[in-house]
């Protein structure tokens, strides 16, 4: 069997992964059922031009972790420029947070070039290569470019937006472009695909499109599918009942008095609904003065991308908004949002959440959201809470027995928050098993395996007709090797 290559913007060793995020935790279950090779930066940058980086290279068991620093200041206009003032905002439909720059556009091609240079000499003959999310949009071309005949899928972990929200970038058929050098393209949700495919429709008419969801260009035949990404929901039961029963979440169990917990696990991000949230807790204690000393909110919010004024911001307003509602609603023994900032080790996340009797995951946007999926692994299933759940996270097309809210909607999250505080058992208890089945139906191992299968077949077919998997990428003649 070939050798599978992940590759993304940061890599996490394993003993890190316990806090990250989402993709680093479906890379890590992808690396555990087949090994390989994981690819990208360290997490370090370093001062000056760098031509070609060196990769760092540690092996643990089956897989191998490849890493690379990246010089200072192209680093800065990639990742706080491009990829998060750019490429993110556009990706969620905030356009009044968009922006663009050509400097920082310039950057976040050089830094794909670094990328695919550094990553070059680490391939192997009939690598599957898998590449992850919007920082690496031009990679596979880039690879293309320099040679690279293997076969490239790319999984894009956010949404996608319609074309006219798309067409705003100046770039965007270039990159798209970029994008269709890989071999299989995997989307969230089905919306998020048929939103590419009319993109590459209205922007690169010489593209044809099958009804199969395949796209042909240049001689090619690009395979444009749904992967929703799910979780180990037996692995995160057991993480979370074995948190709940000592330490950290012990005592913060005893810390609520016999008071209900509601619990939000977010970065900070305009795109999470956090300010909304908010305002819905507070009309929710207006308006339900029998729930005020009864419950407890707890909001974890870690920090991220402080580098970017948008975020740094956002969190000031947070501050301010969980001042005024305690400053208007607490009691000597009672404050009705603990508010956190400090990241916390994912055992002990998922010890919280299983503490808890309402989950409000309410982003505006959000590609699918893991944390939704984790609350209702964690629960104990004799006695469940609930998950009130934002209608446009993509977790709500699997997740239907959660309490959908427009994360808009003030009044309709402070009334879903009610409704679920007030839920019978009996309900929670069948709506809890509902979502169980959807969680195992989707889990972590069917997102893998189902598009390590469709890269696989991609390879397979270039081996049956001979025809190599070449792209003729949209490059400065001095950047083409081979």
């Amino acid at each position: 069997m070939s050798r599978l290559v992940n590759v993304s913007n940061r890599v996490i060793l394993p003993r890190a992964v316990a806090s990250a995020g989402g993709l680093a935790v479906g890379i890590n279950a992808a690396m555990r059922e087949s090994g390989g090779l994981w690819f990208g930066w360290s997490g370090r940058t370093v001062a000056g031009a760098v031509q070609t980086p060196s990769a760092r290279v540690v092996r643990r068991g089956s897989s191998t972790y490849a890493t690379i620093d990246l010089p200072r200041k192209p680093f800065d206009l990639y990742y706080n420029g491009f990829a998060n003032g750019t490429l993110w905002p556009l990706l969620h439909t905030f356009l009044d947070r968009f922006r663009f720059r050509h400097e920082e556009h310039e950057a976040y091609l050089e830094v794909n070039r670094l990328f695919a240079l550094a990553l070059l000499p680490l391939l192997q003959p009939g690598d599957a290569i898998w590449v992850h999310d919007y920082h690496l949009m031009p990679l596979a071309a880039q690879l293309r470019a320099l040679g690279v005949h293997s076969a490239i899928g790319f999984f894009l972990h956010v949404p996608f937006p319609g074309f006219d929200v798309w067409r705003a970038l100046p770039a965007h058929a270039s990159l798209l472009r970029a994008l269709l050098a890989c071999d299989v393209l995997g989307f969230q949700t089905e919306p998020d695909r048929v939103a590419f495919v009319e993109a590459v429709r209205a922007a690169l008419p010489q593209c044809r499109i099958s009804g199969a969801g395949s796209i042909e260009v240049a001689g090619r035949t690009v395979l444009a599918g749904v992967y929703p990404i799910g979780i180990d929901p037996a692995a995160v039961q057991a993480e979370a009942a074995k948190a709940a029963g000592g330490g950290q979440v012990h005592d913060a169990g005893l810390g609520l008095q016999g008071r209900r917990l509601i619990i939000g696990v977010d970065r900070i991000d305009y795109s999470k609904g956090l300010l909304q949230r908010f305002e819905a807790y507070q009309h929710f204690l207006e308006t339900a003065p029998q729930y005020r000393s009864a419950v407890t909110y707890l909001q974890l919010a870690q920090l991220g991308r402080q580098r970017v004024h948008a975020y740094s911001s956002m969190r000031r307003a947070l501050e301010r908004s969980a001042g005024s509602i305690n400053g208007r609603f607490a009691e000597v023994d009672w404050t009705p949002i603990r508010y956190v900032n400090r990241p916390f080790p994912h055992e002990t996340v998922m010890g919280l959440l299983r503490l808890a009797r309402v989950c409000l995951v309410t982003p505006l946007r959000d590609g699918m959201n893991l944390v939704a999926k984790e609350f209702i692994a964690a629960q104990d299933p004799s006695d469940p809470g609930v998950l009130v759940l934002s209608d446009r996270a993509g977790a709500a097309r699997e997740l239907r027995d959660a309490l959908l809210v427009n994360p808009y909607d003030i009044l309709a999250i402070a009334q879903a928050l009610r409704q679920a505080l007030d839920m019978p058992l009996a309900q929670r208890r069948a709506r809890h098993a509902r979502l169980l089945q959807a969680l195992h139906r989707h889990d972590i191992r069917l997102w893998q395996t189902r598009f390590v299968a469709s890269l696989r077949a991609s390879q397979d077919g270039q081996e049956a007709t001979g025809q190599p998997l070449l792209f003729a990428a949209t490059l400065p003649p001095t950047q083409r090797t081979g």
